[in-house]
């Protein structure tokens, strides 16, 4: 990753929360990868700070580390049974002090596109470019429905790998949103396009399939879940802020498995970039919330 220092702090205004702050970083030419490793050293100094209070009393606790929490593949084999919690939470990237009940839906979409390649100087009514009918596919996504467009609990269509010949053409999406109903309008919305230009050319061009990622855990939090959690915070000294989180963790999925499982925030920010840090003072903020959500 190419190191970038045209940048001001005005380009990343929440720094100055943390004017005084010992911040975590790298030499700026890759990320730090605070996500989730912030959440792994507060729930570690958690472990040490009760092995140095014995006295301290609380219920059985039970910690787990899982791998590939970015695309949930850690979570696909976890055993709630095994786990055997009642309740549980885990540690995402984000400001200390957030509570995230509410996820995505979220699916990702394989757009295939096949061509008819033909040399360019005999191409008259013969050629078909999967490269004209990728760009076709793309332009009928509503153009305000991307991620830079979209902030709260907006959904969005993001196209994350594009490779295409004339002959042949990949595009793969992520499809995101919190609502149930508007999760379903945008799988019909691909399908739709699909349609249209296989219609237009006159053949099965364009093929559309969908892999569900995970679900929006919120139907199945209950309030006392979050109520434990914003007291933790609040007996931390922060004012707790409940908000939906713009992407999935490892709770998602562990969620509807039956371990109902918000995420609390690890104080790390400019996640999966080069400009990620995480501020030392706010991991100790997050380990004193652990420690009150044990005392609780």
């Amino acid at each position: 990753m190419k190191q970038n220092n045209n940048f001001k702090s005005n380009d990343f205004s929440h720094l100055k929360n943390y004017i005084g702050d010992t911040l975590i970083t790298t030499d700026g030419t890759t990320l730090l990868g605070a996500d989730d490793k912030s959440g792994i050293a507060e729930i570690m100094a958690l472990i040490d700070y009760l092995n140095l209070h014995p006295e301290l009393k609380h219920s059985e606790i039970k910690i787990a580390f899982g791998p590939d929490e970015e695309i949930g593949k850690g979570a696909d084999a976890f055993n709630v049974e095994d786990f055997g919690a009642d309740l549980a939470y885990t540690l995402d990237t984000g400001a200390v002090g957030k509570i995230n009940a509410e996820t995505f839906n979220a699916a990702e979409a394989k757009v295939r596109i096949q061509g008819t390649s033909v040399h360019p100087s005999t191409a008259k009514g013969l050629m078909v470019s999967a490269i004209t009918l990728a760009n076709e596919f793309e332009n009928q996504i509503p153009a305000r429905e991307r991620p830079e467009f979209t902030e709260g609990r907006e959904g969005f269509y993001f196209a994350t790998n594009w490779q295409a010949t004339p002959d042949y053409a990949a595009i793969d999406y992520i499809i995101r949103d919190f609502d149930k109903s508007e999760f379903k309008h945008k799988k019909d919305v691909f399908i739709e396009i699909a349609k249209q230009i296989n219609q237009k050319y006159h053949a099965n061009r364009v093929a559309v399939t969908f892999k569900d990622q995970y679900f929006n855990m919120e139907e199945l939090i209950s309030p006392e879940i979050v109520n434990h959690a914003k007291v933790a915070i609040q007996e931390a000294g922060i004012s707790p802020t409940i908000i939906p989180f713009r992407g999935g963790t490892d709770g998602s999925k562990i969620t509807f498995k039956g371990l109902p499982t918000p995420n609390l925030t690890n104080g790390s920010e400019n996640a999966h970039g080069q400009y990620e840090f995480a501020s030392l003072e706010a991991m100790e903020k997050v380990t004193d919330i652990l420690i009150n959500l044990v005392k609780a």
